[in-house]
């Protein structure tokens, strides 16, 4: 198998952080959408950023941007279609991992293990689960499940992964528990505080 496409989310409002472009918010020296690169390159080929519509904002970062196919930031679920579709158009597929932006702990297995739960469940989509709480921006799709993606967001105007995640054939997979959380996500300035805090101590 050929590696995995991936795809960064980073087409969210933001709203409680009180900034347009959360993925661009300074941690500790660095942009949050770095460490999401730096946590996934080199086992995703191509890496996708998914916007909700086309920017300059991230040229610093060389990733393909794909805008939003359905407007009005209908949430993750959109971000998906588009990046699947994007792919499927251009005859990759090898799967996409699903990834959000605002996340500095990614474990460095994190692909490896979607991947090889994929490959053990015979082509259900994968996602992971921390301490009993679904995490479904982290997770790993396929192009046939295109079609159900696609009706969710177009037909029904869905725009969370958690029922279209319920209603298709899939694997949990729970992730041993860690300090700090593999897959913290920076919501508030408190968090982002609290990742702060987390990554001295790491450094240290």
């Amino acid at each position: 198998m050929n590696k995995p496409a991936g795809v960064i989310l980073a087409g969210g409002r933001s709203s409680r952080m009180g900034v347009s472009r959360k993925a661009l918010l300074e941690l500790n020296g660095q942009a949050l959408l770095r460490y999401v690169i730096d946590g996934l390159a080199g086992h995703l080929d191509p890496l996708l950023l998914s916007c909700e519509s086309e920017t300059s904002d991230f040229d610093h970062y060389g990733l393909t941007i794909v805008p939003d196919l359905v407007p009005d930031h209908r949430g993750p679920l959109t971000g998906l279609f588009s990046a699947l579709q994007y792919l499927n158009d251009k005859g990759e597929d090898a799967g996409l991992v699903l990834c959000p932006c605002d996340a500095p702990f990614i474990p460095a297995d994190l692909v490896q293990v979607l991947v090889d739960a994929y490959k053990n469940e015979h082509g259900k989509v994968v996602a992971i689960s921390y301490g009993g709480v679904l995490q479904p921006t982290f997770s790993f799709w396929q192009n046939h499940h295109l079609p159900a993606i696609r009706e969710a967001v177009v037909d029904q105007g869905k725009g969370g992964l958690k029922h279209l995640l319920n209603s298709l054939p899939h694997e949990i997979v729970e992730w041993s528990p860690v300090e700090p959380s593999p897959f913290f996500n920076v919501n508030t300035p408190e968090e982002l505080a609290s990742a702060s805090l987390w990554l001295d101590r790491m450094h240290t």
